[in-house]
């Protein structure tokens, strides 16, 4: 079936859809549908109509043994992106990220507005994944992020100046554009039953770009817990011990 995912009819209708086609529940779902048309579609569409159907889903995913669910970002979203418009996206106002994307267009500014969506959906399968809703129910939920692969739209770069801009912004060692195959196959990993143990993280099939502009940023330092969270960690263990 088609459905416009920058509205909430078509959203629910998507859902609906799906429900009626699988009532015994949902193996894995890969959410992939997005546009890189500057301004408010994109915010309807990459982040809210994606988020949207996710979470209409995800009763049908619980009911299954080994569900998974996958959405594809971009390495687009390793650049800077406005802030009102992911900080909209991640507190669900669909109304102000719309307006914020509009502002962006308005003052030339419209390439920002993708990778905002892309930003603001890693974040969001960061913060969700090992909620209750979620890991407790079994439901393994990861972001592949791909860089320029070798598609039609992945190609589109305009003038030679414009590709040359391209390859300096997101560098990928391996070359460009990426083979689509490498990234189509993450994403399967990602949905198969082999994949047990690992939620929360976005793979970056994009042929070495985050390597290169972030480095070890990521790993360099390690998780510093508060005073307080120590305190808990010592308390359960004493509590643990005279348990045992």
């Amino acid at each position: 079936m088609r459905a416009e995912l920058g509205t909430a009819r078509g959203r629910a209708s998507l859902v609906a859809a799906v429900a009626r086609l699988a009532p015994e529940g949902l193996d894995g779902a890969a959410l992939v549908a997005e546009t890189d048309t500057p301004g408010p579609a994109s915010v309807a569409v990459n982040y809210f109509g994606t988020v949207a159907v996710l979470e209409g889903l995800r009763p049908l995913l619980a009911r299954r043994p080994a569900p998974r669910a996958t959405v594809v970002t971009s390495a687009a979203a390793l650049s800077a992106g406005d802030l009102e418009i992911v900080d909209a996206c991640l507190a669900g106002d669909e109304a102000t990220a719309r307006a914020s994307a509009g502002v962006a267009v308005v003052q030339g500014r419209g390439s920002v507005v993708y990778r905002s969506t892309k930003i603001a959906l890693n974040r969001w399968v960061r913060r969700q994944a090992a909620e209750t809703r979620w890991a407790s129910a079994g439901i393994t939920l990861n972001a592949v992020a791909p860089g320029v692969v070798d598609s039609p739209a992945g190609t589109r770069s305009g003038t030679a100046t414009q590709a040359q801009f391209l390859a300096l912004g997101l560098p990928q060692p391996l070359g460009m554009p990426g083979p689509v195959r490498a990234v189509t196959s993450a994403i399967a990993w990602t949905l198969a039953e082999e994949n047990a143990s690992m939620t929360g993280q976005v793979l970056f099939v994009d042929g070495g770009a985050d390597a290169v502009l972030r480095g070890e940023g990521p790993y360099e330092n390690g998780v510093r817990h508060s005073p307080a969270a120590v305190g808990r960690m010592l308390l359960r263990a004493a509590v643990a011990r005279l348990r045992g």
